[in-house]
């Protein structure tokens, strides 16, 4: 009998050792019942949880728009396309802060799998234009960079793009985020295959560079055998310095926040590309601004156009340097609820419920409120402050934190906003704290945000960005030649103050 104990443990150690060793499949089909659970939790959780689920989107709509997505349910159905359904429902509420995310399994999958068939074809877009920024396939000399775009497989790009910003999430009506985000390298692709279905070819309607409108038709880019013909036809590989772990730090870090000088016209450049705290930025601004300071730096421009926000007392911190009035980070800021039943599917639910346990009250709306930030305001810091010009450029990806930073500093004389509206809401946001909430059956998993915040109640709540003092926008010249056009209206605004001055 012990014997017979013994080989019946090996053999379940043995199964589930097998068990465990199994390939996932991004194919994995989920049955009716199983998306039907997620999405009827998915739904319970939102309707229950979020602070603004009908801020923009009014209740009988969101309604609707949740039946929609429940009809589009059907058995048989893989990840991506339940998540496509989840994006089409959750793009409606007018939240940026509220986006799905694959699985855990997925994305482990991802990172792992060769590239394998994809759309090839990478736009530049803005309102009514199209403009081919990248092309896969490197031998296409018709698609090159700055051809216009008309139409593909028949569709107009205009009904293309309103279709798929229907899966795109934003803050409010923006639509300059949901632009920039389909001109992300891959991000058209993704979202054209997710809402269109994938093809072997495309019939793609230009402009040709004579103004010539003329019809062409692509294949699908396959990335396995691209890799493979390069392979064969490269050079074996000359050895090369394989940088350390400090140097991909630093090389991290210079990506993320840097400060160029130009010591000569008196000239700096603050690029931000977030406001998170793995980036020291406390201790960069420090020795920033005294370097500016030590230098006699007279014009400033701060690239916020990539940042998509982060830790609020990291871009208080950028403000309190630049402004010249005490300033408040916002007017309203509350939870709807400190607990939830749902709580073992939100990650990091212990620590946020202690959070609102002990930071915030409940007021008489009902609401439970974060009075601090409510009342506090925040001076202007006296050591190394900067008085000298300042040109902080915006697009469509500057969100959060960051809307908070150019809202504390836009209407001030010796700052001017310069390039497109910011994706960020200019009234308000919902986020502070945004726990991962997972699916139980699929695994996908969506972002929620726990606060609502009232930026300005003095700006009208009309679902648009913070607008720029001075509009720069893209054009085809611009893309074809590869220049930075919000860069160098900064530096013709500089041009121009100094003429004054002399």
């Amino acid at each position: 009998m012990k014997i017979s104990f013994y080989y019946f443990f090996l053999l379940v150690f043995l199964t589930g050792c097998g068990v465990a060793k199994q390939s996932y499949s991004p194919s994995k089909k989920y049955s009716k019942r199983q998306v039907e659970n997620d999405y009827t939790l998915y739904r319970e959780i939102l309707e229950a949880q979020h602070p603004s689920l009908y801020w923009y989107t009014s209740k009988d709509s969101m309604n609707y728009f949740f039946d929609v997505g429940k009809s589009r349910l059907k058995d048989s159905m893989t990840e991506p396309e339940f998540r496509t359904v989840l994006n089409y429902v959750t793009a409606q509420i007018g939240c940026g802060h509220t986006t799905t995310r694959a699985s855990k399994q997925f994305t482990k999958y991802l990172n792992k799998a060769p590239l394998g068939k994809i759309f090839p074809l990478s736009f530049k877009m803005w309102p009514d234009t199209a403009v081919v920024n990248a092309n896969l396939n490197r031998k296409d000399s018709i698609f090159k960079r700055g051809t216009v775009i008309e139409k593909i497989n028949g569709v107009a790009t205009n009904v293309i793009i309103d279709s798929l910003f229907k899966y795109v999430s934003t803050d409010g009506y923006n639509t300059t985020h949901k632009y920039q985000r389909l001109s992300s390298f891959g991000s058209f692709g993704g979202t054209y295959t997710a809402v269109f279905g994938p093809f072997e070819k495309y019939t793609i309607d230009y402009i040709d560079e004579a103004g010539v409108q003329k019809s062409n038709t692509i294949p699908i880019f396959n990335a396995a055998a691209d890799t493979i013909g390069r392979a064969a036809s490269q050079q074996p590989k000359v050895l090369v310095h394989q940088p350390t772990r400090k140097e991909r730090r630093l090389r991290d870090l210079s990506n993320n926040r840097l400060l160029k000088i130009d010591s000569v016209n008196k000239v700096a450049m603050m690029s931000l590309a977030t406001f998170t705290k793995n980036y020291h930025l406390q201790k960069f601004f420090k020795t920033s601004f005294k370097t500016l300071n030590n230098n006699h730096i007279s014009h400033l421009i701060i690239d916020v156009r990539n940042n998509g926000g982060g830790s609020v007392s990291n871009s208080t911190s950028l403000s309190r340097y630049l402004t010249d009035h005490s300033f408040k980070i916002c007017d309203t800021l509350f939870s709807v609820k400190r607990k939830t039943p749902y709580h073992k599917y939100i990650n990091g639910y212990f620590w946020n419920r202690l959070f609102m346990t002990l930071f915030t009250r409940k007021k008489a709306d009902g609401k439970f409120h974060f009075s601090y930030f409510e009342r506090h305001y925040f001076k202007p810091r006296a050591k190394n402050h900067y008085d000298g010009k300042v040109y902080v450029l915006t697009g469509g990806n500057s969100f959060s934190a960051t809307t908070l930073f150019v809202t504390s500093v836009k209407n001030q004389k010796n700052v001017t906003v310069i390039g497109e509206e910011t994706g960020g809401g200019a009234y308000g946001n919902s986020a502070w704290l945004i726990p991962e909430v997972t699916l139980p059956e699929t695994g996908v998993r969506f972002r929620l945000p726990l606060f609502r915040m009232v930026i300005n109640t003095d700006v009208p709540k009309n679902g648009r960005g913070i607008q720029p003092d001075v509009f720069s926008g893209p054009t085809v010249a611009d893309v074809i030649r590869g220049t930075d056009y919000k860069l160098d209206k900064a530096m013709g605004l500089i041009e121009k103050d100094k003429d004054k001055k002399q």
